[in-house]
């Protein structure tokens, strides 16, 4: 299908709406406006499947709607992409692996269903490093996905076709799924907001799984406002995700400047890993924040060089249990190769449909939870993540925020550190701490580095906490 290029502006929800209403635009601009965008922008690999005759249509239908006076949905005509990890009935679902190559989903995410009810058009599936395994989006069946301001230059991951198709203007909000930090540090590299919330705070249903316990599904978005109201929409109850909190979601409100305390880790500002101008940058920003009148403080946490090990210890172990279902036999990719007994297909299968890094994770997994590894191995990074969760919850007695870089650099070149896997771990340092606590986290894109590339700060709050952590960030962000 071929789209003509349409003049359309989306600053945000609530400016979009008013514009609806007052018939100065309409969902079908909209929506021809990002179909042009997506077919100009293909370079940059972001959707792996647009859905163009559906959205137009649902387009026209919210049009017609709304002449006739029926009231607007709280997503009403709003264009979202969603990360090809979340179930979008009878539409692909691949996780960006031959392993799901051709598979079609069979129900709607919890997520989903919820957008769909207030009105949301859902315009594609997004590209990620498979099975949300990635920090740069390299790792994908579809090939990388490159980022916008720099193509030279990877966008992040694992859910980096989601943060692009928000930096360049390819949809106004996306889903992504955050597991060590794979919303906040594509959020980071792109220039834009991440949100991760409390771990039960969004129904997992519907999401491929990587590492159960981590896993959340996230948002990307341009202003707080907008970030807060998906919030709104896509949390709360669902009897289908038992690890879900039974609450109402957070409701965005309007607050009043106040002051806040802030902690900051000693630890994670002296890292010698970090670059030097984020971290001048940053400490630069804490002294204008205690010249404003909120309380700043360096506090010492002396578990910081434990918390990536403990990461990948636990999320292997949790991967190789939630992969071992894909097996060829019930759905999706098998190998040629008929006349191969049980286990051997087996083998041919999963080595021929995993990429190398899921199979990395895979067998990293299996080898912490094998016999006589289990207790030095797994045991251990349990123990750790419990003395994490302890150590958080006296902090925030005393803190209302607590501030991290998001990543230790800006986004590397594509390639840079593909034949360095611990490099690339290494590089989680910042983010994975809210995924092993359950704590919520939100990059903000509040900086720009010498070498033109974007980079931001994160600010975490206790759990289900959201709506302390959305007002702190719209301060800042009016700053």
């Amino acid at each position: 299908m071929n789209f003509t290029r349409r003049l359309f502006t989306f600053y945000s929800i609530q400016d979009y709406h008013t514009a609806l209403q007052e018939g100065t635009a309409s969902c079908e601009e909209a929506v021809l406006s990002y179909l042009s965008a997506i077919d100009r922008q293909k370079h940059l690999n972001a959707y792996t499947a647009v859905y163009d005759k559906e959205a137009l249509e649902k387009a026209r239908e919210l049009d017609r709607q709304r002449k006739a006076g029926k009231p607007m949905g709280r997503l009403h005509g709003v264009v979202i992409g969603i990360k090809d990890v979340i179930a979008y009935k009878d539409h692909p679902l691949t996780a960006a692996s031959h392993i799901l190559q051709n598979y079609i989903s069979l129900y709607n995410a919890t997520v989903v269903d919820k957008m769909l009810a207030e009105e949301a058009i859902l315009i594609g599936h997004l590209n990620c490093d498979e099975f949300a395994m990635g920090s740069t989006n390299e790792n994908s069946a579809y090939g990388k996905v490159l980022n916008a301001l720099d193509n030279d230059r990877v966008p992040g991951g694992s859910s980096g076709g989601s943060a692009v198709a928000v930096q360049a203007n390819l949809c106004m909000l996306s889903l992504g799924s955050d597991t060590g930090g794979s919303v906040r540090q594509p959020a980071d590299f792109c220039g834009i907001l991440g949100l991760k919330p409390t771990y039960g705070r969004v129904s997992r249903y519907g999401l491929i799984a990587y590492a159960s316990s981590f896993d959340q599904v996230g948002i990307f978005g341009r202003t707080v406002r907008d970030v807060a109201l998906l919030l709104e929409v896509i949390a709360g109850e669902d009897d289908y995700d038992s690890t879900l909190k039974q609450q109402a979601p957070p409701v965005w409100r309007e607050a009043p400047s106040r002051k806040y305390r802030i902690a900051y880790f000693k630890q994670a500002l002296d890292h010698p890993g970090l670059d030097p101008e984020i971290r001048e940058t940053i400490l630069q920003r804490t002294a204008e924040w205690r010249q404003a009148g909120h309380t700043v403080e360096a506090i010492d946490f002396d578990l910081l060089d434990y918390i990536v090990p403990a990461y990948y210890v636990l999320t292997t172990a949790e991967a190789s249990s939630n992969l071992a279902r894909y097996d060829g036999v019930r759905y999706g990719y098998r190998t040629a190769d008929k006349q191969l007994e049980l286990t051997e297909f087996y083998k041919r299968t999963r080595s021929e449909g995993f990429g190398r890094e899921v199979k990395r994770r895979i067998l990293l997994g299996t080898f912490v939870l094998s016999a006589g590894y289990y207790d030095a191995y797994y045991t251990k990074a349990q123990q750790v993540r419990q003395l994490l969760v302890e150590r958080t919850n006296l902090i925030f007695k005393d803190f209302d925020i607590i501030i991290l870089p998001t990543a230790p650099t800006t986004a590397w070149r594509i390639g840079e550190k593909m034949d360095d896997p611990i490099s690339m771990y290494l590089a989680d340092i910042y983010t994975v701490y809210a995924n092993l606590t359950g704590i919520p986290g939100i990059s903000l894109p509040l900086f720009g580095h010498t070498n033109g590339m974007p980079f931001g700060v994160q600010a975490m709050t206790s759990r289900f906490n959201e709506l302390s952590l959305l007002q702190f960030s719209h301060q800042m962000m009016q700053q």
